[in-house]
């Protein structure tokens, strides 16, 4: 994720602002009357990731078996690939026979909808794209559209629209990334309740460049974050304290689902900073998810075996 990234940390001010106003009310609104399990889905972008390979994947295993070893390392996938496709039903259909039951996959919208059409006469497209991707079944996490930088507010009638005509089936999530849905509070504040009469969440977005993306607002009862780390950096893991302190705390006031997709330039960054993420989530919610671990890989004989 280079939106946002910064080559120098020295000047950004990290810390998470407050919750806006409107979350407390959305989480007790949706607080369930009987105790149930909070989901915590914690992945990365791809899971074809070669620098694994001897490490957190078998050596020597072929690319069609990458997922079915990723979905053993982390729960959930941001799930980039459906960016630039829409798969047919024989990919679905291997996608799910590869992961476990709980395992979810928040596929990204294709960008012929987002970038190229920019939401405009993307029927024919959507219809073949919810197909696929209620073909998921019960390991359908959240999909998500991320709309262009160039898309401002001036289109916020067209995205009303989209929203509007959406397939319920499918839940979705919005990541807002032009300055013009934040700069105006009055704005923001309709488009805000915009997606949450829609039931739509909106995606927060923590990256260095641009700290107007985090607005802590929730639309629903589902915390969707796209955390842009830097390299295991000190700031890396401080901001780990700063979420999970920001999640138990949303937890405690009723939040359904956590869905959090670690970027890092370096992919052999990832299930390091999700192993620290992992353990201070456990902490402080007692919320256990199994944290990325090293295989062990077979020794090979020597000569003085």
């Amino acid at each position: 994720m280079d939106f946002g990234r910064l080559p120098d940390l020295r000047y950004v001010d990290f810390r998470l602002p407050p919750d806006h106003p409107e979350t407390a009310r959305v989480l007790a609104r949706a607080r369930p009357t009987q105790p149930v399990p909070v989901g915590l889905h914690v992945g990365c972008p791809i899971w074809t990731n070669k620098e694994w390979l001897g490490t957190y994947f078998p050596a020597g295993i072929k690319e069609p078996d990458y997922l079915h070893y990723y979905a053993q390392q982390f729960n959930s996938i941001e799930l980039n690939t459906t960016h630039y496709r829409i798969p047919d039903a024989g990919t679905v259909r291997r996608w799910r026979e590869a992961v476990g039951p709980g395992f979810k996959f928040c596929p990204k919208l294709p960008r012929s909808i987002s970038h190229e059409r920019e939401l405009y006469q993307a029927d024919d497209l959507v219809v073949p794209l919810a197909r696929a991707f209620e073909g998921l079944g019960d390991n359908l996490g959240w999909a998500f559209l991320q709309l262009p930088p160039h898309f401002g507010p001036e289109h916020l009638p067209r995205l009303e629209r989209f929203l509007l005509d959406f397939p319920e089936a499918v839940p979705l999530a919005v990541e807002l990334r032009h300055p013009g849905w934040f700069a105006d509070a009055a704005l923001a504040e309709a488009v805000f309740a915009t997606l949450e009469a829609l039931n739509k969440t909106l995606v927060i977005t923590d990256v260095a460049g641009r700290r107007d993306v985090l607005p802590m607002r929730l639309t629903t009862p589902v915390a969707f974050i796209r955390f842009n780390g830097h390299g295991l950096h000190s700031t890396d893991y401080q901001r780990a304290d700063a979420w999970a302190e920001r999640l138990a705390a949303w937890v405690a006031q009723g939040v359904h689902d956590i869905y959090f997709f670690i970027h890092q330039k370096d992919v052999r960054h990832a299930p390091v900073f999700a192993q620290y993420f992992l353990e201070k989530m456990r902490a402080l919610t007692g919320i256990a998810v199994l944290p990325p671990f090293i295989i062990p890989q077979p020794v090979q004989g020597n000569l003085f075996g």
